[in-house]
């Protein structure tokens, strides 16, 4: 378990005050720290990390909003109540509602305000319909890489005069004397220090707990010996202050996993390599799922076939579509992207039963037996692609249940007054497991309610002193 801990406050002495204190500086905490600055506040963010990276960084950047002018632009019709009916689809009508009206109804501000005001050159991913969406609704700066992302956030966090106080690993909230009331936090530093910050209000931008095996044990034992490719700070900070304040949480079953993981050389590959035609086969050479139902449930499907991988076949018209992504010609440069001439060749080269590909790929016609449509794409040509896959879990999607205004509700009725979650730390819109996770979810909630949370809490200006009382 992460050491993480609630106390009172009474007679704790805080070394300084900060009017919004922001926990994570990932892209939702980032996002909380500039929305709090434009509404006159002062943030203030803390990261564990020597560099600001979480989760965003290992994303591919890609953020799904509804009725953007970048959609508009590519004559594409969507709008956001859209977005929620996909949602409320893919969920089977057990998403988050509120957190569901937030984000769909956020999304397109968020990105134009990202944008206008600091300069994030976002453009339109229009290359494929993302698992779980009607319509294409994906966006993305240029390199398609949340490395990107979260530098460029972290880039108009500082041109905003927004302190980062990073190698900061925050354990402990202080409890006002009314019992709901964040009076402030306590830091440690890498040589053993004790920092110790009131703030007027707290924002909690930490993610989920992916990173935490205890936890996953407790609310996620199929993916208990997963492999863990989220941010290993994704300890689950959220979710035990959160259990030991009272407050109500949600969904902590929920999460996005992936099933095309390059292994072992621990990549992402694209799932631009499924939609666009390409399937996965077991060791037998045989399919075993609708693949284009979202890679988050096929985690556990891949996992669950012999020797806990698949492989993903695909061919170099539909490799040149996945060059549009950093991590898919990382893959390539390390060797992970096999290529062959003929299925007969691809077979020697996969150790299958010879004429088991070729018999797989000829029953991919009409709408298949696992419920697949053929008609939306192409058959696979030569020259023919494949890569040896495993499901790993990314993040969890769980976590504190809050308000309109992000501010976390207690599990006896009624708020915190000066607490809020965003991004991971909050729970999302994915509903109680992974098939319910639709593309970009994570980003999603990480930039929309990070911008209501940082917001918020800057309208929360009853400070409590640099002394608790």
């Amino acid at each position: 378990m992460s050491d993480v801990s609630v106390r009172p406050a009474s007679g704790v002495a805080f070394d300084a005050e900060a009017e919004v204190l922001i926990i994570g500086a990932g892209a939702a905490g980032l996002v909380a720290a500039l929305a709090a600055r434009e509404a006159g506040a002062e943030p203030v963010v803390i990261e564990r990390d020597t560099v600001p990276r979480g989760s965003t960084a290992l994303s591919a950047g890609l953020v799904p909003a509804a009725g953007t002018r970048w959609q508009r632009a590519a004559s594409v019709d969507d709008d956001p109540d859209r977005f929620a009916a996909d949602i409320v689809r893919k969920t089977r009508s057990r998403a988050d509602p509120t957190v569901l009206a937030l984000a769909t109804q956020g999304a397109a501000d968020a990105l134009h305000w990202l944008a206008d005001r600091h300069g994030l050159p976002f453009v339109f991913a229009d290359d494929v319909v993302y698992p779980g969406h009607s319509v294409r609704r994906m966006h993305s700066l240029p390199s398609r890489s949340g490395v990107e992302l979260v530098d460029r956030l972290r880039t108009a966090v500082e041109a905003a005069d927004v302190p980062i106080l990073t190698e900061a690993a925050a354990h402990t909230l202080f409890l006002a004397n009314d019992g709901r009331t964040i009076a402030g936090v306590a830091l440690a530093r890498p040589n053993g220090a004790e920092e110790r910050i009131a703030c007027r209000a707290l924002v909690l931008a930490c993610n989920g707990y992916g990173g935490n095996r205890a936890l996953v044990r407790r609310h996620l034992p199929e993916l208990a010996d997963a492999l863990w490719f989220g941010h290993d700070g994704n300890r689950g900070e959220a979710v035990l202050w959160g259990e030991a304040l009272g407050a109500e949480l949600r969904h902590l079953s929920g999460h996005q996993g992936h099933g095309n993981v390059a292994h072992p050389h621990g990549i992402l590959i694209t799932w631009t390599t499924i939609m666009l035609g390409g399937i996965q086969v077991n060791a037998l050479g045989e399919r075993f799922s609708d693949e284009t139902e979202g890679y988050s449930e096929q985690a556990a499907r891949v996992l669950a076939q012999p020797g806990g991988f698949a492989w993903t076949v695909f061919d170099e018209r539909i490799a040149q579509a996945a060059r549009a992504f950093a991590d898919y010609r990382a893959a390539e440069a390390a060797g992970a992207i096999l290529r062959a001439d003929t299925l007969e060749a691809l077979e020697a080269m996969l150790h299958l039963p010879p004429g088991r590909l070729a018999a797989t790929l000829a029953a991919c016609r009409g709408r298949d037996r696992f419920g697949r449509d053929w008609s939306v794409t192409s058959p696979l040509v030569p020259p023919y692609c494949a890569v040896r896959v495993t499901g790993a879990l990314f993040h969890t999607q769980g976590g504190l249940a809050i308000a309109l205004d992000g501010r976390v509700l207690h599990r006896d009725g009624g708020v915190f007054p000066n607490l809020f979650a965003a991004g991971g730390a909050a729970v999302g819109v994915s509903g109680p497991d992974a098939s319910g996770y639709i593309s970009g979810n994570g980003l999603l909630t990480a930039i929309v309610l990070g911008r209501i949370a940082g917001r918020a809490a800057a309208g929360v200006r009853r400070g409590v002193g640099t002394h608790a009382r």
